[in-house]
Parts: C-alpha cells; structure tokens; sequence
C-alpha cells in the first residue's frame, strides 16, 4: 500500500534553547531563513507524502500559522515589489499540512497515537522536528521503496559509539535483507554495556497500522511516557520490522551543538549568502 501520510510530532518545549523558545515554538527556530519545521515537512513532501499531520502542544499555535496564507503581508510585499520575500512566504503556505492536539507531553508515543484518526488503517511516516537530513540524502525515499518491497515497518538507523548509544534507541538486530536489517528487539537509552548492537534508531520512521494496536499495548516507561520504542518492540514481536542503516547527512537540532552545525551547513550551501559566508569562514578558521 502506498504511504500517503506523514506524522510530524512537534509539541516539545525545547527546554535546551530556553529563553529562545520562551515565547517561539521550538519548531520555528531558523535554520539560516527557514524554520527547522519547515524543512521537515518539505522533506516528507520531495519524498512523495501527500498528507502531512503536525502534532502540536499547547501554546504552539504559531506552527499553525506559519503554514496558512496571509494575504494581508503577501499584499504588501507586492506592493513594495518584495517579490523574493513574496517567494518565501508563498513557499511557507502548505495547505496539505493539518494538525492535531497532544494536550498533554505524554511521550513521542502518545503523540504519534493522537493521529491516529487522521492516518486511518494505513501504513504512515513519522518525522521527527528535531531530526534534519540533507536534501541530498534520499533516506525517506529509501525507507518509502523498502516499505513498498517488504510491506513491513522500515526504521532508519545510524552506527554510533557507546557512549552515544546511551542517548537512543538500540536495536536488537537479526539477518540482513539486502540493505535492510531485522529488527528483533529494540532497547530504549540502554547502559552501553548491555546494549544489543550499536545500530541507534534516528528519527525517520516508515510504520504500519499496527503500531497503533502496539501504542495502546505500551505502558508508560521512562518519565511516565508512552514511548514509540517500546510500542516497535512490540511490533517486531508480532510482525516482520527492518532498520536501514545510513551515514552522514543529519542534524539533531534538537541539540545546541548540533543546530549550529545544521546553521553553518545550510548557509555554506545557501545560493544567496553561501559565497560570502564560505569566503567569511575561510578567513575566520585562518
């Protein structure tokens, strides 16, 4: 069946960019000149996904409103012949991005479950806002065309060190099929001495219905939350789930560090200010 949603959970508070995101959802932290939602949902749509469902918290209505048309500003910059900032906001107008409300932070699980309505009994994606891939990566694509071959849940996966392992989801691999990996067992933030492997789930997730079924099958675990993990352990108990491994090409912006990294990429490749950046760089790190 052919995936035609992606679930973008967005309803984190961004504690690690306070006092930036006291007023500004995290999600519309820029990336160079575009917020790292946005970025997210243009991936999901180059990929092929039609219908994209935002999972908002409160006080997040800002995400909301970055993807509707104002007609009041476009009118204006029309006016003053702003036609490149006319461009921009024209390109942040999606009408295929819907939301849904987790009206409580009950864990990325929780959040992937409040749109279930939306996603019906058919297979989705889930992209996670903090997670950024370079537009020349085609991950989501691969995901999507392994999906299509097996017909089963497809998790994206990166090799990480031990003490990195600690910070993700661990997977408990089996045989090999192809580029894929079975997914016998996964692990959430395990001691690095009792991890399974070092193969860490990042997060891009191609998941079949089911995972609802799993969701409500899943008890709150660290923090209190429902985690998406456990809810794929579950899966993989009862269905075939892969991984497929990658390297290179993500920013967690979801980490300080991280996000300045993403900063200098995308401006070292922008077309408009790229050359005088890289120009800037090259004397700076002289």
């Amino acid at each position: 069946m052919t995936v035609r949603s992606a679930v973008i959970p967005a309803a984190g508070l961004g504690t690690r960019f306070l006092p930036a995101t006291k007023a500004t959802p995290k999600g519309l932290l820029p990336v160079v000149d575009v917020p790292a939602i946005q970025l997210v949902v243009e991936e999901a749509l180059a990929a092929g996904i039609e219908d994209v469902i935002v999972v908002l918290g409160p006080g997040q209505d800002g995400i909301r409103e970055h993807f509707a048309p104002n007609p009041t500003l476009e009118a204006e910059l029309e006016e003053r012949g702003k036609l490149d900032a006319l461009a921009a906001v024209r390109r942040a107008t999606i009408p295929s991005v819907r939301f849904a409300r987790q009206a409580e932070a009950l864990g990325l699980g929780h959040a992937v479950s409040v749109a279930e309505s939306m996603v019906g009994d058919a297979p989705f994606a889930v992209l996670l806002g903090d997670d950024l891939i370079d537009p020349s990566v085609p991950l989501l694509r691969d995901m999507l065309a392994s999906h299509a071959r097996t017909g089963a849940s497809v998790l994206a996966a990166m090799h990480v060190g031990a003490r990195e392992i600690a910070m993700y989801g661990c997977i408990g691999p089996g045989e090999a099929d192809g580029d894929l990996v079975r997914v016998l067992s996964i692990v959430e933030k395990p001691d690095p001495a009792d991890a399974p492997s070092d193969l860490a789930v990042i997060g891009r997730y191609v998941l079949t219905p089911a995972i609802f079924d799993a969701l409500r099958r899943t008890s709150p675990g660290a923090g209190g939350e429902i985690q998406l993990t456990d809810a794929i352990g579950l899966l993989a108990a009862d269905e075939r789930v892969f991984a497929l491994p990658f390297a290179g090409g993500r920013f967690d912006v979801g980490n300080p560090l991280d996000a300045m990294k993403a900063q200098v990429e995308r401006a070292r490749t922008h077309d408009e200010i790229g050359p005088a950046f890289r120009a800037w760089l090259n004397e700076l790190l002289r």
